[in-house]
């Protein structure tokens, strides 16, 4: 079978033929330079307005690059014709392989997109023998087409979060969608301010906000003023991983000064290595770990009630009605106010004062897993990591839609990866 053959079964356009296949003489490397000529008598689309017009002139030749055959680059070779059109005056012709005046076909720009989903752009480049910005424009096409189409009907739940990007305290807030039916990331706003998270119901707008049941998010200020104000008839569920979180800084504070203190008092450094026995679960615990916290757990120490008070919040979870959960956690904030561990009092201040929200817990448990929120974040932390980071917004907000936004395809005739 041809060459020719082939592309007209995966590869064919209406009004265009492929004539010769050469290779090309001007380079070392083996290229195959494939000769795409206009059906005899037929008339251009004009790039403007699409209607069809007669020729005006035929340019120079321009090659776009295409699907790379057997490891071998391909270009389509073709004299763009300039349209007369009535409408637009005289243009340059639209061909269906390609956009604009872009230098490689369409199908080129989505094969390299669908493979930086699972190499880095770096690698992807290399592997094809493009370079890095070709692959960066592809991602970006894919990306624009995929969101100017995204389906946003359905959508029950969002989970709110923000994480550094680069140094310099530069943050990235991301929205998710929760929903038990889909998991993807909807909305990527630059900073971590009041401002941004405005950003996102504005785009998200306001018809479909007042249709949310459940939003997760971390006690931050401005997410809860906003999310309060803009999806008032949500359930406001605060994230577990972030309240438990309070309370391991608690506890490695309290560590840290009495570890202080034990050396100024010139005492035994009982506590020395045992940051992680105090921080991590019981059922993480290395042998010498576990083995290390029993012994210490015996001693009278501000860190050993810490740990006693975290863990024993931890029943709190287990609980199925917000009426008896609320009641424990009244007892709990009572104790750990009389404890006079300060680190700890000022955890027990905070959930005491989101106590509404905290129970909410409640109400959505069996409908949304928090959890969903860290582990998307994880998937983002993934993707940096694979490209070594980003330099630029823009950048980082493509690969992060591009692998986790479960943006939408066109159809293919052929399926090159």
């Amino acid at each position: 079978m041809q060459i020719k053959a082939i592309l007209n079964s995966i590869e064919k356009h209406k009004g265009f033929v492929y004539t010769d296949v050469v290779w090309d003489p001007s380079v070392a490397d083996k290229t195959l330079l494939i000769d795409v000529r206009p059906r005899s008598g037929s008339r251009g689309y004009c790039s403007g307005c699409g209607e069809r017009s007669r020729t005006y002139d035929t340019m120079k030749p321009r090659r776009f690059q295409f699907v790379p055959l057997w490891g071998i680059i391909v270009f389509f070779v073709y004299a763009m014709r300039r349209i007369d059109c009535k409408a637009c005056g005289v243009t340059v012709e639209m061909v269906p392989w390609a956009d604009g005046k872009k230098r490689i076909t369409k199908t080129f720009g989505w094969f390299l997109a669908t493979w930086a989903k699972r190499l880095s752009w770096k690698d992807t480049a290399e592997a094809f023998q493009t370079s890095w910005d070709t692959v960066f424009r592809a991602v970006e096409c894919a990306v624009d087409w995929g969101r100017a189409r995204i389906d946003l009907s359905g959508v029950t739940a969002i989970g709110v979060d923000e994480i550094m990007w680069r140094r310099g305290h530069e943050y990235l807030t991301l929205v998710y969608q929760i929903d038990s039916r889909c998991k993807r990331l909807l909305w990527i706003g630059q900073h971590r301010s009041e401002e941004t998270i405005k950003s996102f119901f504005t785009w998200f707008t306001p018809e479909r906000a007042m249709k949310l049941q459940y939003i997760c998010s971390d006690m931050w200020k401005p997410y809860l003023k906003v999310i309060a104000k803009r999806a008032s008839s949500a359930i406001h569920v605060l994230d577990r991983f972030h309240i438990m979180a309070h309370f391991s800084k608690a506890i490695d504070e309290v560590r840290a000064d009495e570890v202080r203190k034990l050396k100024e008092a010139g005492k035994e450094p009982i506590l020395k290595g045992s940051r992680w026995c105090w921080l991590k679960r019981p059922e993480n615990l290395t042998k010498n770990q576990e083995a290390t916290l029993a012994d210490l757990v015996r001693m009278n120490l501000k860190t050993v009630k810490s740990y006693l008070l975290k863990e024993d919040f931890q029943n709190f979870w287990e609980y199925t009605y917000p009426g008896a959960a609320g009641r424990f956690l009244d007892r709990w904030c009572f104790r750990t106010m009389r404890s006079k561990i300060e680190p700890m009092k000022k955890v027990a201040k905070m959930l005491r004062n989101h106590r509404e929200l905290l129970l909410n817990w409640f109400h959505a448990k069996g409908e949304i897993s928090a959890g969903v929120v860290e582990g998307m974040n994880n998937k983002v932390k993934v993707t940096t990591r694979k490209a070594y980071g980003f330099r630029s917004y823009r950048a980082i907000s493509l690969a992060l839609y591009h692998n986790l936004g479960g943006l939408p395809e066109p159809d293919f005739t052929h399926r090159f990866c």
